[in-house]
């Protein structure tokens, strides 16, 4: 499906991508689930992976309420730019390096949800007309919405099926 345009297909989408993500993770068996994926990857196993969603979930969610009280967020965090983004994620990875798969998938799957209540609360005007809130800057609400959630799962699909298919199994 192409970039969502409306409220109905960022729903369906962020829902589709994330159903796919979660399906492909249950077809593992518990073993292959917890092995470490080739040299090479900062995110060393699906539970990384899945913890940067959680974190980044986190962060759309922070940015939201922050921006819509009127303050402008420290995006991506505080203490960071977009220029320092991996420095970022490296210490989302070190965060959760000691919390067990089932418990990053809890995490994630209850920070999926919040969103989808932020995405549910919106008109497709409020989710998607550039320059609405000044905290998005010349962006639109949705334009964050859609790259934390079905364009981030979809880039978390890709990298575990790429890992998995180098794995020796």
């Amino acid at each position: 499906m192409p970039r969502p345009k409306n409220k109905k297909e960022l729903t369906e989408l962020s829902q589709s991508n994330f159903k796919k993500l979660n399906e492909y993770v249950d077809s593992f068996s518990e073993e292959e689930r917890e092995a470490e994926f080739p040299k090479g990857t900062m995110n060393r196993n699906i539970r990384d992976v899945l913890a940067h969603l959680h974190h980044w979930h986190l962060m759309m969610l922070e940015w939201y309420h922050t921006g819509m009280r009127g303050e402008m967020p420290d995006m991506p965090a505080k203490g960071y730019t977009w220029k320092t983004v991996p420095e970022l994620n490296r210490e989302i990875w070190e965060k959760y390096s000691n919390v067990d798969l089932a418990g990053v998938r809890k995490m994630l799957k209850a920070s999926f949800s919040e969103l989808q209540e932020v995405i549910e609360k919106h008109t497709d005007e409020e989710l998607f007309e550039k320059k609405r809130y000044k905290w998005t800057g010349s962006t639109s609400l949705g334009s964050y919405l859609i790259s934390a959630t079905s364009s981030h799962y979809d880039w978390a699909l890709k990298l575990i099926k790429k890992c998995k298919k180098v794995q020796a199994f």
